[in-house]
């Protein structure tokens, strides 16, 4: 007999909810989180959003300040530098793994979300672009076969796609991203991993460089 689905649970939606309002932008880096505020917005009590902000938390998208309360994560030039390292580590782990024992489903995957970015970002959808950026990354992770690198990935992956929303204001950024992406999209079509190390490292190291220099608090940046 087939297992039913459970329902999810009200916290569970509630930190969907929440998580998404901080990758989107709707909560800035570096906000203050009103649990009064979310609870009456979401029309729910204060104990699911307490749980959410812990689970939140865990995610490293929420931070707690004695005295002042949960606030959206903010990072210093120095923990993007290192958020970049980690991503470098674990997405060229992922690639190389995928092109070795996954190609086919690696670069359909890549092609079918590259051809719904463009259309995106063609129509001036800039949050659907970025909900398809982290699709785009997400999918080395799916074609892998590895669920340990999956997983450390996927803990950071609403901070990292927080980040992205962040550095969409910066000019260029986006059409520079999507020229970024067509040519991971060519390395692997041409079975390329020299090459795709090189871009996926230029891809990656554009957010270091943009926060590089003298940068105490990205959030007023």
């Amino acid at each position: 007999m087939p297992e039913l689905e459970r329902p999810r649970s009200l916290t569970a939606l509630v930190t969907d909810r929440i998580r998404a309002m901080i990758v989107d932008g709707e909560l800035p880096l570096g906000s203050a989180i009103s649990e009064r505020g979310i609870s009456a917005d979401l029309k729910v009590s204060k104990t699911p959003v307490r749980e959410a902000l812990a689970q939140l938390r865990h995610e490293g998208l929420v931070t707690v300040v004695p005295q002042s309360g949960a606030r959206v994560f903010t990072l210093s030039a120095r923990e993007v530098r290192e958020i970049c390292a980690f991503r470098k580590a674990l997405e060229t782990a992922a690639l190389q793994i995928a092109m070795t024992e996954h190609p086919a489903s690696l670069l359909r995957d890549l092609e079918a979300i590259e051809a719904r970015m463009k259309t995106r970002l063609a129509g001036g959808d800039v949050r659907g672009y970025l909900e398809l950026d982290t699709d785009f990354h997400l999918a080395f992770f799916a074609n892998c076969g590895n669920s340990y690198l999956q997983n450390a990935y996927g803990i950071y992956s609403g901070k990292i796609s927080a980040l992205r929303t962040h550095l969409a204001q910066k000019p260029q950024h986006t059409s520079l991203s999507l020229k970024e992406h067509g040519e991971i999209v060519e390395a692997v079509r041409s079975g390329d991993i020299h090459a795709l190390i090189d871009v996926l490292e230029r891809h990656i190291g554009r957010t270091q460089e943009t926060y590089e220099i003298g940068i105490e608090d990205i959030s007023v940046a």
